[in-house]
């Protein structure tokens, strides 16, 4: 069996320094009620980085979370709207 020794690091905000636009996304959220798997990656050339940016109507006093799953490609102009999204009384 071959053994794969040139593999990116998971825990690693870029797995590969020379493409800043390829992040993996466990390793730059901060929010602990988002939950990234590894080797996620998130595609955005102006900025990788920012990934939270694009999660909305995500309040602490609702209480939800975002779950996502291992080796997931998440590309650029994606938007999470959150449950506080919701209109209450329509």
């Amino acid at each position: 069996m071959n053994n794969i020794t040139n593999r990116p690091d998971p825990n690693a905000a870029f797995p590969n320094p020379n493409l800043p636009r390829l992040c993996f996304i466990k390793n730059v959220v901060k929010n602990p009620r988002i939950v990234v798997g590894d080797y996620t990656y998130y595609d955005d050339v102006d900025g990788a980085d920012q990934f939270e940016k694009h999660v909305t109507h995500f309040y602490d006093f609702i209480g939800d979370r975002l779950i996502i799953g291992k080796f997931c490609a998440i590309a650029k102009g994606i938007e999470f709207v959150m449950n506080g999204a919701k209109k209450i009384g329509v």
